[in-house]
């Protein structure tokens, strides 16, 4: 079974759970009305946080009842320009102690270049970082893409969510070859 935290996180509210750890099939799907992008991006702030909130989630279950994949995904029109609670080299030591001890995968989708480079200098591998257009054809094939590659990844078809070339369809990509 697939679960999903879903957190919004801007100036006006840093760190706003829409969906807290539950089924994936019990999300609500999100509309203009029910997700709406604002302000300014406390970038390292929600991914400190998820990182601790997820990992309090998963200490509370049975060790038999934890997944064995873990997907952290983010997903961002702009760059870190506002967090208090967390620094670049607290956020890179998480994330490579996540990823290396318990084989989480961070996986980062971005309509900004320069968030791009927030990604990769917090150590989100740049194969698991992916840049699209802003705009519904780019965000679409963003999605599709990441859909395929943890579906892969789920099902034991690839050994990390990482994306390809045919994924790379933004001419700034720097993963793109």
């Amino acid at each position: 079974m697939a679960t999903l935290t879903l957190v919004q996180f801007d100036s006006q509210d840093p760190y706003e759970v829409i969906h807290r750890f539950g089924p994936i099939d019990e999300v609500r799907e999100l509309t203009r009305e029910t997700y709406v992008p604002r302000a300014w991006t406390p970038l390292l702030d929600a991914l400190g946080r998820g990182i601790n909130d997820l990992e309090h989630s998963l200490s509370e279950l049975e060790e038999g009842a934890r997944p064995s994949k873990v997907v952290f995904a983010v997903v961002t029109d702009g760059q870190e320009n506002s967090s208090r609670e967390f620094g670049k080299a607290q956020i890179e030591s998480m994330i490579k102690e996540k990823s290396e001890r318990d084989n989480w995968q961070f996986v980062f989708l971005s309509a900004d270049l320069a968030a791009i480079n927030d990604a990769t200098d917090v150590g989100i591998h740049i194969d698991s970082v992916l840049l699209f257009a802003r705009n519904s054809e780019g965000s679409n094939a963003a999605w599709r893409s990441f859909a395929e590659r943890v579906s892969d990844y789920r099902a034991a078809r690839m050994s990390g969510v990482e994306f390809d070339q045919s994924d790379r369809k933004h001419p700034d990509d720097p993963g793109r070859a």
